[in-house]
């Protein structure tokens, strides 16, 4: 699937894999994620950090009328406020997305996998 928007030169597709790709991105530059995660986790039962090339396996990208919904899937480093955390990922995600690709996001929803304790 892709989302298609209209301008006055034509039409453009811009793939789910690209939005999810530039949202994963976003997100993991983000103070207090340690990455994002996969959206199998529950079922395989396995917390995996997703590289750069896989953050569509985290990200979901829906498109519901003419309005596009976002769920992404993250990993938090522990001692960190989540309520934070998924706030400046929601802000961060629609405002990129709006910069870069001119999308207007009407959601992004924050699953949170995972806490990742690091030893100092």
């Amino acid at each position: 699937m892709s989302i298609e928007l209209k301008t006055k030169f034509g039409q453009i597709d811009i793939s789910n894999d690209v939005i999810a790709t530039l949202a994963g991105g976003a997100a993991v530059d983000c103070y207090g994620i340690v990455g994002m995660a996969s959206k199998q986790q529950i079922r395989d039962g396995l917390t995996e950090i997703l590289r750069k090339e896989n953050f569509t396996r985290g990200v979901i990208v829906r498109q519901e009328n003419d309005e596009v919904h976002i769920d992404m899937y993250i990993i938090v480093s522990y001692g960190t406020k989540i309520s934070e955390i998924a706030h400046n990922v929601q802000s961060k995600v629609k405002y990129t997305l709006n910069q870069t690709v001119g999308l207007a996001i009407e959601s992004v929803n924050i699953y949170v996998q995972g806490v990742r304790v690091t030893n100092p």
